[in-house]
């Protein structure tokens, strides 16, 4: 499907800018924001969430140190998750993951996430022939995770980030937007313990993702955008009533590590006031290495508004002998921060080494969400499963 409002879409992801902040309303901005888009159904059907869940072949996006406590030798999945569907029929998100144990101690995995923006038209009026466009944007990652204990593993992940959002008609020297990022982290998981009416087990998760150098889609510096350099910190509790039935739940807290814009101000000409301009000079000459320190406090409004910048999401699993789950999760967002708050739904099959997982996002805020309506999709192949022994 062709499609020209798109134009405008390629334009804000590809070179977004503070000028479109409202004056209550500051949305942090970055480039590639699809790294942070959810790449799997099970994670999705838990709220957008899974830096504290139990390890699956899709922890790479969310922790990549959960690969270390795998029962499964070796796994691969597949995702596919429509995108604006209500619009556009050619938008997509597609995952390929692969991990493998390599012992006792060790594991690493790679995977690749592509984003197809489908085919745009490019045109001046109605009734030219339009110039036909196909931007995507992929990120290549490879990782290795470590088992430092019984109970903690620690994971580093690096990452080529590629997107392709040059328009050829207006430059026809215009190249892909290239860089690289890396990401540590961190997983608890208590041992199996005896409480009065069932037995339950603890894990915990950290993990700051993204970390690397600006994006840059021009030869200045307007042209360059901050990584989604993200924290994520999480915690879960499983409810082992039985051998059959095993209750998760889940909670995490995320937040962007990149700076809060500046509050701008124009004069009766719309000109930038001198403070307004060297407030804006000072948030484009920012380091992105600084910025995961300096992000914590950055906010014009101070803490109110920094705590505004947290989106937090829960979610319950319910698993029945290990082969079916349900799930339901809810995320949510500051409305001045960009307003996300939906409910999910999901649910896996596992029959012996292959899993199916689906989800449902249905949508609390009055902005609609891009994923809104859609059933996205995951499948699984597990390798020597159960070749790893974990109580």
């Amino acid at each position: 499907m062709k499609h020209s409002f798109l134009f405008s879409i390629l334009l804000v992801l590809g070179a977004q800018n503070i000028f479109a902040q409202d004056e209550d309303r500051r949305v942090v901005a970055t480039g590639v924001p699809f790294l942070l888009i959810s790449g799997d159904a099970r994670a999705s059907g838990l709220g957008d969430q899974g830096v504290a869940t139990r390890v699956d072949a899709f922890s790479q996006q969310w922790n990549a140190s959960k690969y270390a406590f795998s029962q499964d030798q070796q796994g691969i999945a597949l995702a596919f998750t429509p995108y604006l569907r209500d619009i556009a029929t050619d938008i997509n998100i597609a995952q390929l993951n692969y991990f493998n144990r390599i012992s006792e101690s060790g594991a690493f995995a790679a995977s690749l996430k592509y984003f197809s923006l489908g085919e745009v038209e490019l045109r001046q009026t109605a009734d030219q022939v339009p110039q036909i466009e196909s931007p995507n944007e992929f990120a290549l990652d490879l990782s290795y995770s470590l088992r430092l204990s019984d109970l903690f593993s620690m994971g580093v992940t690096g990452r080529f980030i590629s997107s392709d959002l040059r328009i050829s008609s207006v430059d026809g020297d215009a190249s892909a937007a290239n860089t690289f990022a890396a990401d540590i982290s961190m997983f608890y998981r208590s041992e199996e313990e005896v409480y009065k009416d069932f037995n339950g087990r603890w894990r915990a998760g950290l993990s700051i993702s993204n970390i690397g150098p600006k994006i840059s889609y021009t030869d200045d510096d307007i042209g360059e955008n901050f990584l989604p350099t993200n924290f994520r910190a999480g915690v879960g509790f499983d409810f082992i009533l039985d051998p059959s039935n095993v209750i998760g739940v889940y909670a995490e807290v995320n937040k962007l590590l990149v700076p809060t814009p500046p509050k701008i101000e124009t004069d009766e000409n719309g000109v930038l006031t001198p403070d307004s301009q060297a407030a804006l000079n000072d948030y484009n000459d920012t380091n992105e290495f600084s910025a995961i320190f300096s992000s914590w406090t950055d906010a014009p409004d101070g803490f109110s508004e920094e705590l505004k910048e947290f989106t937090w999401a829960l979610g319950a699993e319910y698993w029945y002998e290990d082969s079916f789950a349900l799930r339901l999760g809810y995320f949510n967002e500051s409305e001045e921060k960009g307003f996300r708050k939906f409910m999910t739904i999901g649910a896996g099959f596992k029959y012996s080494s292959i899993t199916i997982d689906a989800s449902y996002l249905f949508s609390t805020s009055p902005i609609q969400n891009p994923l809104e309506g859609t059933l996205r999709f995951g499948l699984t192949f597990n390798i020597n499963s159960g070749a790893y022994y974990e109580y």
